[in-house]
């Protein structure tokens, strides 16, 4: 079996459109290990976010989600795993999360406006979608820094700059 010495994981928690995906295929790239995306996986396997909250829930979105993330850890080649902004509230997710080294990446309101005009975020429906992401991030902010080894803001910084400090990191780990 491979240990962790052997192989190089790092974990990516943070709000929705803090850029852990962006930021995670740049790091995956220059330590040259896999890119996986929990909410991928879980979409390529279940169907679409929305319609599994519409038609199951959150807690069963939140179960498939924990699998996801087991199988992604448990993976011999390792590799930097982005995991989906509520993926902390689950106590047995934030449990598997505990044995791996794990990236806070941080944004403030003003600079996820822009992100999130785009794309179906079932959680921030409503009139005001910067008013009630802010919220959820309030709502998390004790479980990210519960799991986050390190904090990065990727508010104002070129995301390639975040990638680099978040390798440099990564490496004095090893």
């Amino acid at each position: 079996m491979t240990s962790e010495a052997e192989r190089l994981t790092l974990v990516l928690v943070g709000p929705m459109a803090a850029g852990k995906t962006s930021v995670g295929r740049r790091v995956a790239r220059r330590l040259r290990v896999p890119f996986v995306d929990t909410d991928k996986r879980v979409v390529a396997a279940h169907g679409p976010i929305p319609a599994l909250f519409a038609e199951h829930g959150e807690p069963h979105f939140r179960a498939l989600e924990r699998v996801a993330v087991a199988e992604a850890l448990s993976d011999s080649e390792g590799g930097v795993i982005s995991l989906g902004g509520g993926a902390v509230t689950d106590e047995g997710t934030r449990a598997l999360l505990r044995e791996h080294p794990v990236v806070f990446l941080t944004v403030t309101p003003e600079a996820v406006a822009a992100r999130i005009r785009s794309g179906a975020r079932p959680l921030l429906a409503g009139e005001d979608p910067v008013a009630r992401w802010t919220q959820i991030f309030e709502e998390r902010r004790g479980w990210y820094d519960e799991v986050a080894s390190v904090t990065f803001d990727t508010s104002r910084r070129p995301m390639q700059r975040i990638a680099d400090d978040i390798v440099a990191w990564r490496r004095e780990l090893a």
